[in-house]
């Protein structure tokens, strides 16, 4: 499998490149920056998934997504942003541009393997995913109405990253009522990976790390949702 990270600081860029080698068997590329990487990608290379620094100079991730989402033969490739940032801004642009996932500085194994392991169950739970129309369908609701919701349950779920964000190993009872109330959401909204991941915990005795990979799990859906419902037609009058 194929990844390729970019950033243009070289310490961070070794230290990630470091850190997937260590999550399992993996081809690993770099780029220097946004452009370096565009090059790449531009001159043939197709990773599985890219991991991105958001803030670069000559090219940022965001503005490299952007392009990516430009080309159909790049539109397998996971895309998964890194930052120092960690606001529910951010986090809700990239979701909303079609960011597959989201790594908070300085990295940890648990948050790349995380990521890792939640782009591979995606790719292989796509099958039973729901579509967009499937769930405006059910819920008798529009795209736009749809798209609010998805844009306010991704907002919770920011909220709830950044609740869980460097907490003890001891959760507490309002964890538990968190992971209920966030699991409802992902049913509701058809989030189905994410939904079957919640239901697995248990808020009260989760650790930190899998309430983590939850959460990058459904954001990932979320953002792949509302991609989704932005490239639908508008209904005919």
């Amino acid at each position: 499998m194929k990844v390729l990270v970019v950033d243009d600081d070289v310490v961070s860029r070794m230290v990630l490149m470091h850190l997937v080698n260590s999550c399992g068997s993996y081809e690993i590329f770099e780029a220097e920056d946004g452009e370096d990487a565009w090059a790449q990608l531009h001159g043939g290379l197709q990773p599985v998934i890219c991991f991105c620094d958001l803030r670069m100079p000559r090219l940022s991730g965001l503005e490299l997504l952007a392009r990516i989402n430009g080309v159909p033969a790049l539109a397998a490739m996971r895309f998964v942003l890194a930052s120092s940032a960690n606001d529910h801004a951010t986090m809700a642009q990239a979701s909303g541009m079609g960011a597959d996932g989201y790594l908070v500085k300085p990295f940890e194994q648990g948050q790349v393997l995380a990521e890792l392991a939640g782009l591979t169950a995606q790719a292989s739970a796509g099958a039973d995913a729901e579509s967009a129309r499937a769930t405006m369908a059910r819920l008798g609701v529009d795209s736009t109405r749809l798209l609010a919701y998805l844009a306010g349950f991704g907002q919770q779920l920011g909220a709830a990253a950044d609740s869980w964000a460097g907490a003890s190993a001891a959760p507490t009872v309002a964890d538990h009522g968190s992971v209920e109330k966030l699991h409802a959401g992902c049913i509701t909204l058809g989030l189905q990976s994410a939904a079957r991941r919640f239901a697995m915990l248990d808020g009260a005795t989760a650790s930190p790390a899998a309430l983590a990979a939850a959460v990058a799990t459904a954001l990932d859906e979320v953002g792949h949702k509302t991609a989704a419902l932005r490239a639908l037609a508008p209904p005919a009058a």
